[in-house]
């Protein structure tokens, strides 16, 4: 995968609580690659965390400050980055990470996703009177712009390695077939 890979970045994208940190972290682990989260990389830009971005700044601030750090991100090659719930949402981010990167959705059921992130008090967007409702809505507008990566894993209640597995082997799969598609067209 390496060689297919050809030191591009592996980015993924998908809800809060899909697992993108965690099953990152192994990914790159068993690929030999720098680990980044878009998020850790931004706070340490801005110097607040992104619950104050948030309140502070706006989300669109907040997404504009995003993409800039993931631009800047996406310039190393041999990386595995974790990329927050609504940065493949915006269109100028997810044409760029679509340009030098290969993109994974890890895509999660709502019972999954709303028990994950019900645990963690730090998710500025389902600070709402109704989070159940607002994480439905999220995943509604969200998951159609998700399904524009280049590769979906499913992840579900099962040890994040299981996850990185089959992340591996679905990329592994694509990028091959990216392969011999090239070769057929020579």
């Amino acid at each position: 995968m390496a060689r297919l890979l050809n030191g591009r970045p592996l980015v993924l994208v998908g809800m809060m609580g899909a697992g993108k940190t965690t099953v990152g972290r192994r990914l790159a682990a068993r690929l030999g690659r720098q680990f980044l989260d878009s998020d850790e990389e931004i706070e340490k830009a801005a110097q607040m965390t992104i619950p104050e971005m948030f309140e502070e700044l706006g989300e669109a601030e907040f997404r504009s400050g995003e993409t800039r750090v993931i631009a800047r991100i996406l310039k190393d090659e041999d990386i595995v980055l974790a990329t927050g719930g609504g940065a493949f949402v915006n269109e100028e981010t997810r044409a760029l990470i679509k340009s030098v990167a290969v993109s994974v959705w890890i895509k999660a059921d709502f019972e999954l996703l709303f028990s994950r992130v019900s645990r963690r008090s730090n998710r500025p967007l389902l600070k709402t009177a109704n989070p159940r409702q607002t994480l439905k809505d999220l995943i509604e507008v969200r998951y159609p712009i998700y399904g524009q990566a280049d590769v979906t894993v499913v992840s579900r209640d099962v040890p994040h390695d299981t996850v990185a597995s089959d992340l591996i082997e679905a990329v592994a799969a694509h990028l091959s077939s990216q392969s011999q598609a090239s070769a057929d067209v020579r």
